[in-house]
């Protein structure tokens, strides 16, 4: 039933703001420059590696030694602005549709931090990830990262199509008000660097 959902929504919504994302591209085609699309391989269900869709929102800007400058240099008012009101996360829709996120879940993070999770946290990858979940709108970005996998955790145990409507209708509101989208003191979210917690054990 879950399936059929994101598949069904996420088709509609994809073909329906097609405009929309034609528009952002060119935007961001102008601003930013090319690739428009940014690409990373994420860990999904049972941590399975799959490639990730969402509109860029930096530039490559560079130092004199070749090395990425941070992101809050790169990240401009047009990056800015796209994030507030996640229209760069439109193209997951696609990920939805070709089965590697659902359209709710724990946020899919990076590979890297695979072996820093506790037995606990590592849970989170029993289920399949989402382009919204429990801990995106109960903070988002303002909450720690051992807050947001306990949210993540919970999920998982809780799970239910209700819980996805009550996610879903709550990620509108939380976008419109433009809530926890930056972690304090910090353009974009800290890296994490593994737990001090031991939530259940210690590191897989």
């Amino acid at each position: 039933m879950k399936r059929l959902f994101d598949f069904t929504v996420s088709l509609i919504f994809f073909v329906c703001l097609s405009p929309i994302f034609i528009v952002i591209a060119l935007l961001i085609k102008l601003k930013l420059g090319s690739p428009v699309i940014f690409r990373q391989i994420r860990p999904g269900l049972n941590a399975v590696p799959f490639c990730l869709y969402k509109f860029r929102t930096m530039t490559d800007e560079k130092d004199e030694h070749g090395e990425l400058l941070p992101d809050y240099i790169r990240l401009t008012p047009f990056g800015r602005f796209l994030r507030k009101f996640s229209l760069d996360e439109f193209p997951q829709l696609w990920n939805v549709i070709k089965g590697d996120l659902s359209l709710v879940g724990p946020r899919p993070l990076l590979l890297d931090y695979l072996p820093l999770y506790t037995k606990e946290q590592s849970s989170r990858h029993k289920v399949k990830p989402g382009i919204t979940g429990w801990a995106q709108v109960n903070g988002r970005n303002a909450l720690t990262w051992e807050k947001k996998f306990e949210l993540d955790v919970w999920y998982v145990r809780n799970q239910s199509f209700l819980l996805d409507m009550k996610i879903l209708f709550l990620t509108v509101y939380k976008v419109i008000m433009s809530e926890g989208i930056n972690q304090p003191g910090n353009a974009t979210m800290e890296n994490f660097r593994g737990s001090n917690s031991s939530m259940g054990g210690g590191n897989p």
